[in-house]
């Protein structure tokens, strides 16, 4: 097959058909993100259990991020393709379920299998698009995965509302199959991967299992501190106690594994510690957005929840431009200088919205999402090509997963900084039970200094990544098409 040009990238190239399965197995994570939230108030009052609820959204967080390492090393063992059918399926049948659950610890229950599919399904598309694109390609591809969050920013919560409203919740979860089904149906039928060659290695299982339950019980920990239990109570000590023995025997396990499920040369070469602790910091930076945004808007300012919505939603519409055209600009001047330009967006939007108080106006919320927006674009999308392009075909799973990771570890201790701010300020505010606008807009005010604070930490980050431009590190089995 002839070297493909920039101009292949899009729907009706010859890979087009499986950019498109791509983006439908990244709308099933990205809608999910977003379409419950409006409908939990329904789904309270049929199922009861409203201590309950936040761990619908906690228990998905969990199970998402700690096998996300373990996929990305069996991806590189056994090919993309078969992890991310096993992720769609896992996540259609924890959808199934989830439809069905009869009460609230069911669906949490359910919720948690759902997030073991989805955290196959972000990282091998990622993967995937970064086997099939070359390093010029890849930022025009990630491109179009980004804009799949701006849409399902936009789209979910109506949809969520709709459902809930004039159906049922339960629909929410119905229509993951008919996507589970197509982005499958789509992938298979368009894209053929080439199984790695060579003797069948064997699967470092006592390594996956250290990993995935120490990491459940460190992001337990971080989740749940300050909230189900007090930070130095004995449950919290006990939780990072035992995440500390288990994630200190998983080290000594990978230095003796023979096929070791995260190889620590991942934790030990610079361009892949760099661009983890950016892809870490984004995790915190976006969660603080999303978490806290919404909330200021509506009740400090306010607006309605469509404008609270729709100011958050600014954020993903600069992100998708930016980072489809970071390929122009990082094959001219190389990744560590794209990223650069990128904090200049990202500096000043975290720094105006630090400026925003009870008097504000959402524009001036918006304008700022817009600013940061733009600046990750930059930032998150070139460094994840950074770190793909460093390495072949056969180490690209394992270390798209670390990032991953990172990312959502990143959003594990922006749950824990950022409320344990937010309460202290409340706190300190006399709120009561009911704060009032001014209250919940001091509340808010440490949130956005601290995502100022992380947006500096990036820049630093971003400047100690190893300068050069993309090329990549060696080529990948041969991709081609499905014959239709």
């Amino acid at each position: 097959m002839a070297a493909p040009s920039r101009t292949d990238v899009g729907f009706r190239s010859e890979r087009g058909p499986v950019l498109i399965a791509l983006m439908l197995a990244t709308s099933l994570v990205a809608l999910e993100s977003t379409i419950l939230a409006t409908a939990i108030p329904t789904i309270v009052s049929d199922l009861g259990g409203f201590t309950q609820f936040p761990w619908l959204f906690s228990s998905y967080l969990l199970t998402q991020a700690v096998l996300v390492p373990v996929y990305g090393k069996l991806s590189d063992l056994f090919g993309r393709v078969p992890i991310l059918v096993f992720g769609i399926a896992v996540f259609a049948l924890g959808s199934v379920l989830c439809a069905l659950a009869w009460s609230m610890p069911a669906l949490i229950a359910f919720r948690a299998l759902q997030g073991l599919g989805a955290g196959a399904v972000l990282p091998m598309a990622q993967t995937i698009a970064g086997d099939i694109y070359t390093v010029a390609e890849r930022a025009k591809a990630q491109g179009y995965l980004a804009s799949v969050w701006g849409m399902s920013a936009v789209i979910g919560p109506a949809v969520g509302g709709v459902f809930a409203d004039h159906l049922s919740w339960r629909w929410i979860f119905w229509v993951n199959l008919p996507l589970c089904a197509l982005a499958a149906w789509v992938l298979l039928r368009n894209h053929r991967e080439e199984k790695p060659t060579g003797p069948r290695r064997a699967v470092d299982w006592a390594g996956a299992t250290t990993l995935a339950a120490g990491a459940a019980l460190l992001i337990l920990g971080l989740l749940e501190g300050g909230q189900a239990w007090a930070w130095t109570s004995a449950a919290s000590l006990s939780v990072f106690a035992a995440a500390a023995v288990l994630l200190t025997a998983f080290v000594w396990i990978e230095t003796r594994a023979p096929e070791p499920i995260l190889p620590m040369w991942v934790l030990t070469r610079r361009i892949l510690v760099t661009t983890s602790a950016v892809s870490c910091l984004v995790g915190a930076v976006v969660l603080g957005l999303t978490s806290y945004v919404p909330s200021f808007v509506q009740n400090s300012l306010g607006t309605t929840a469509v404008v609270a919505g729709f100011t958050l939603a600014t954020l993903t519409i600069g992100w998708p431009i930016a980072a489809a055209q970071s390929g122009r600009l990082y094959m001219r001047i190389g990744f560590r200088r794209t990223g650069l330009v990128g904090c200049v967006p990202l500096l000043a939007g975290t720094a105006l919205l630090t400026r925003v108080g009870v008097g504000s106006s959402p524009w001036q919320v918006a304008a700022s999402c817009v600013l940061i927006g733009l600046g990750m674009g930059l930032v998150a999308s070139p460094a994840l090509i950074a770190a793909q392009s460093s390495v072949g075909w056969s180490e690209r799973g394992v270390v798209t997963g670390s990032n991953a990771f990172a990312r959502s570890m990143g959003s594990a201790v922006g749950v824990a900084v950022f409320g344990a701010l937010a309460n202290a300020a409340l706190a300190r505010s006399g709120a009561d039970a009911a704060p009032d606008a001014g209250q919940l807009a001091e509340s808010v005010g440490p949130v956005f200094t601290a995502v100022l604070v992380c947006a500096v930490l990036l820049v630093a980050c971003v400047a100690a990544m190893p300068s050069g431009t993309g090329t990549d590190a060696g080529p990948p089995p041969s991709q081609t098409p499905a014959p239709h």
